[in-house]
């Protein structure tokens, strides 16, 4: 029986549209709002990434789940405060080369849920999860790992230069011997200390056969650099390109890494197939002076939760499910797990909190983002609340040595929409608005009373 031409052209059509996305997240590493061109950055070159914001979409509210890296990476990939599973401290704010804990083995990943739809998942780069091996990426969702399993300033070797008094040098260059930090394949330690100078290029390279290897299945690329972390290492390359000094450099070869990866999907045919997602763990490490980013017209940075610490750099890109453009809504890497399980057609948790919404709408155009607060951890405390335009501080954290808080006279309150800068504090004049803040906190600290306990200050015995 012959088939009408139409017939088979619905069904050709609907078979090539049935196809699930794949998704890449590029999660770089105390990158600041203002370290990029499209973000305003006036002598950082990123080409690759301006285009990228170009033809898919630009988010200038958009928050890390958290102002440091560990929680951080935990919030992205469960969908969840960090407070929830456990994974921030008042007792040690990362995961160090000594600690026992990790992310717990009944939290579930961005990865676990696509698995629903049977996607291949990799994740590349610097996890910071737990680097023992019931922590690995392999044990919560991602079928490989490739990389750093921590920061890549830890375990430092005694007696090594001091990286804060080299910081007035723009081109300090660190030796990689002085950082005895292992690459991992796998389980498997393959490299140490690993060679530095070229992890960033390696890490694309390697992203970069990955979408090869698996271009005829659905698949998610986890690739988070260890970049522009301190210590700065870059390619002979990039090395003294940018106007910028050594930190511009790393930002650039970064760059340079995203133009590889969307040109290999536009040569394999997937530009269609795919949502790339590109953000920033934290803000920028102040400390480190120019080796450390610009927040922009942000205050503060890493370790806080100014705008400057927790509001990051954010490029949505995908021809085939984002409608180019500029989102000033609300929207945080807590979203990403909902937002990749409703273009996948997969289920997210349905027996736990969960604080991450769907974007995919806002991705098509088709609404505004439906986020509208914003909870502001930070070291299993909770500082700050944001609702619509109003973000009303209860703890602040000194900008450059934030282990340790600033004193304060009370409550702050700003409005975001008119001060950016969170230059001044309105919160005597709006008694009101400070009242249903404070109400709004409380809330949702009853709400996270039932949290698991701590996991990141056990250390190995």
């Amino acid at each position: 029986m012959r088939i009408p031409i139409f017939l088979l052209f619905f069904l050709l059509s609907a078979s090539l549209g049935a196809r699930t996305p794949n998704f890449i997240v590029i999660f770089c590493d105390d990158l600041g709002y203002g370290d990029l061109g499209v973000f305003g950055n006036p002598t950082i070159e990123t080409p690759n990434l301006d285009r990228m914001a170009q033809e898919g979409q630009k988010w200038t509210q958009f928050y890390s789940a958290d102002p440091i890296c560990t929680p951080s990476r935990a919030g992205l990939l469960t969908g969840r405060y960090p407070i929830r599973n456990g994974m921030t401290s008042a007792a040690r704010g990362v995961l160090f080369p000594d600690s026992s804990g990790g992310l717990p083995q009944g939290e579930v990943t961005i990865a676990e849920v696509l698995k629903q739809k049977d996607y291949t998942t990799t994740a590349i780069g610097k996890w910071h999860l737990g680097h023992l091996p019931q922590h690995l990426p392999m044990t919560q969702g991602f079928d490989s790992y490739w990389g750093i399993p921590y920061s890549n300033d830890m375990d430092g070797v005694k007696g090594r230069p001091n990286y804060r008094q080299n910081a007035d040098d723009p081109n300090y260059y660190p030796d990689i011997k002085h950082y005895n930090v292992p690459l991992m394949d796998g389980a498997k330690i393959i490299e140490r200390p690993a060679d530095q100078n070229t992890i960033t290029k390696r890490y694309n390279e390697r992203a970069v056969d990955y979408i090869k290897q698996n271009k005829d299945r659905p698949f998610f690329l986890y690739l988070a650099h260890s970049m522009v972390h301190i210590p700065l290492f870059v390619s002979e390359q990039f090395l003294g390109k940018s106007v910028r000094g050594l930190y511009g450099d790393t930002v650039e070869e970064i760059d340079w890494g995203v133009g590889m990866i969307l040109e290999t999907l536009r040569d394999e045919g997937l530009e269609k197939d795919t949502v790339v997602v590109f953000s920033s763990d934290n803000g920028p490490w102040l400390a480190f002076k120019t080796h450390g980013g610009s927040s922009g017209p942000l205050r503060a940075g890493k370790g806080t939760n100014f705008e400057g610490g927790q509001r990051v750099p954010t490029i949505f890109w995908g021809p085939g499910y984002v409608k180019p453009g500029i989102v000033n809504g609300m929207g945080s890497t807590i979203d990403l797990l909902e937002t990749f399980a409703s273009l996948a057609g997969a289920n997210s948790p349905a027996d736990r909190k969960m604080d991450g919404y769907d974007l995919s709408q806002t991705l098509a155009g088709e609404a505004e983002s439906p986020r509208s607060e914003f909870h502001y951890w930070n070291r299993a405390k909770l500082h700050a609340v944001r609702s619509g335009p109003w973000k009303l501080h209860l703890i602040q954290r000194e900008p450059v040595n934030y282990s340790r808080i600033a004193s304060m006279d009370g409550p702050e309150l700003y409005n975001l929409e008119y001060d950016i800068s969170e230059a001044y504090d309105v919160a005597a004049t709006h008694p009101k608005i400070v009242k249903r803040l404070l109400n709004m906190i409380k809330e949702h600290e009853n709400d996270t009373a039932d949290s698991l306990p701590d996991q990141l200050g056990a250390r190995i015995k």
